[in-house]
């Protein structure tokens, strides 16, 4: 069997289970593993934005992601979120990192500083000088405020070996294009919008990390699998199967449309931490009925 590309197919960005005390609830979450690792994705994306890492203590993190690594044991790769506003702060996080077991780093723009872009050329190379394993950018202007150019991401690709891909969440078409047109060969562009992941691997994309796969591993990675084949008729009727859940969870917000769906199938409890809440009462009945009607 070929081996398979590392961070290309599918990668499911994990949420983290709480109890009705808000502990984490490591019994579900190893349960959730097993469940994505059997139904075909391709690496586990741990402590990234889905997994509510921004309201854990530091110690919850470590023990999470040591969690995760335990669970995953070596069987697919692992992709650790890692990144802040604070350049010195992600780089010091980073040299004081066990990584055994991590395959790599997504490693989301600064947020809320707003920084221009030759700040953010800057904060990447700092990631990537300090970094033991290959970085892949993380451009999601919705939730940081921040666009990483397609200049920007094309200048970090070819000056630096270790940032080996983007995880792009733009929903700018335009600019990512842009990025696939002009890129190095082996840099990765990584759709970070489940409802895109078909029409950006058609233009040369090399998968998802994905939200709604924590509840759809097997349709999503079949999905990837075809088009990474070059097979897109076969991958459109799950790309339209999966489209309306899809939208639905994301109405009103991540994580918390994809737990309600994951407690309608009996996977977790739906509690979250605040600021987010659960979803609403009308969101909650549209999920269960897109989920026993697909």
């Amino acid at each position: 069997m070929a081996k398979k590309e590392p961070f290309s197919g599918t990668g499911v960005a994990l949420i983290t289970p709480f109890r009705k005390q808000e502990t984490i609830d490591f019994s579900k979450l190893e349960e959730l593993i097993e469940y994505v690792i059997n139904s075909g994705v391709d690496y586990i994306v741990a402590l990234g934005t889905t997994s509510e890492a921004a309201t854990m203590t530091e110690s919850e993190r470590t023990a999470l992601l040591q969690f995760i690594v335990e669970s995953v044991n070596g069987r697919l790769p692992i992709v650790l979120g890692m990144g802040s506003n604070n350049t010195r702060a992600v780089t010091d996080a980073i040299s004081q990192t066990n990584f055994d077991g991590i395959s790599g780093i997504l490693s989301v723009a600064p947020y809320y500083n707003k920084p221009q872009q030759r700040g953010l050329v800057e904060h990447f190379k700092s990631i990537a000088d300090v970094s033991p394993v290959p970085v892949i950018l993380y451009n999601v202007p919705g939730r940081t405020s921040c666009n990483i150019s397609a200049e920007t991401t094309l200048q970090l690709a070819s000056e630096c070996p270790n940032i080996i891909g983007i995880k792009e969440a733009s929903g700018n078409m335009t600019q990512i294009m842009e990025i696939l047109r002009r890129k190095p060969a082996s840099f990765k562009v990584i759709s970070g919008d489940d409802a895109l992941t078909l029409p950006m691997m058609a233009m040369g994309a090399s998968g998802v990390i994905s939200v709604v796969a924590n509840v759809y591993p097997k349709e999503m990675s079949d999905m990837v699998h075809l088009a990474q084949k070059g097979d897109i008729k076969k991958a459109l009727p799950l790309h339209y199967k999966l489209l309306p859940i899809i939208n639905a969870i994301f109405e009103e917000g991540n994580p918390s449309g994809v737990k309600a769906l994951l407690e309608i199938e009996g996977r977790i409890t739906n509690q979250l931490r605040l600021p987010l809440c659960k979803v609403s009462k009308t969101l909650y009945n549209k999920l269960r009925e897109l989920k026993l009607n697909n």
